[in-house]
């Protein structure tokens, strides 16, 4: 399993437009941080969490190829802003998108040009799964266990794949959610 952070940054990014504290003002190319995003390589299978508004510059630096699949931990704007630009990846065919009901509701409210009836050319050609927690569920030969995390009184979703797992904006994590994260 390769594992790339494509960004680490707050919702705003780093540095934040306007700021002038020391880490926004600094120089090391350390405080630049994009908005939070991760890549998953398990063998041929090509995972994205999260599809943030820095999601095509995060791409630009990375070999182009086929996403498998885009797991969403939650409708913030931080985290889904990006999927008008999977627009070329569907060039090598639709791209799969795996998120709960109430995050596919509210793409459909914030984006619905990509998901009317009739389409214009070149919209992204996404599918959506939704994910039915607490069930695993595969993505080709990867297996993914949903892990139910509070962003402030939010129900969002984790993910763990393999001996790894990813938890973002977290503010509490529910006591029986703690089994899924052993042996990390």
């Amino acid at each position: 399993m390769i594992v790339r952070f494509l960004g680490t940054g707050t919702s705003t990014g780093v540095p934040e437009v306007g700021c002038t504290c020391p880490v926004c003002t600094s120089t090391d190319p350390r405080d630049n941080r994009l908005r939070s995003s991760v890549q998953i390589h398990v063998d041929d299978v090509n995972i994205i969490i999260d599809c943030t508004p820095d999601f095509r510059q995060q791409m630009l630096a990375l070999p182009f190829e086929k996403i498998d699949g885009v797991l969403l931990t939650h409708e913030h704007y931080d985290h889904i802003a990006g999927i008008d630009d999977l627009r070329p990846f569907c060039q090598f065919g639709a791209v799969d998108i795996y998120l709960e009901p109430n995050v596919s509701r509210s793409l459909h409210a914030k984006m619905p040009y990509i998901f009317a009836n009739h389409k214009y050319r070149g919209v992204s050609d996404l599918v959506l799964h939704d994910i039915c927690f607490p069930d695993k569920f595969k993505i080709k030969s990867v297996e993914i266990q949903p892990i139910r995390v509070k962003h402030y009184k939010l129900d969002i979703l984790g993910f763990r794949i393999g001996d790894f797992a990813y938890l973002t904006d977290l503010k509490y994590l529910p006591e029986e959610e703690y089994d899924k994260l052993k042996g990390l």
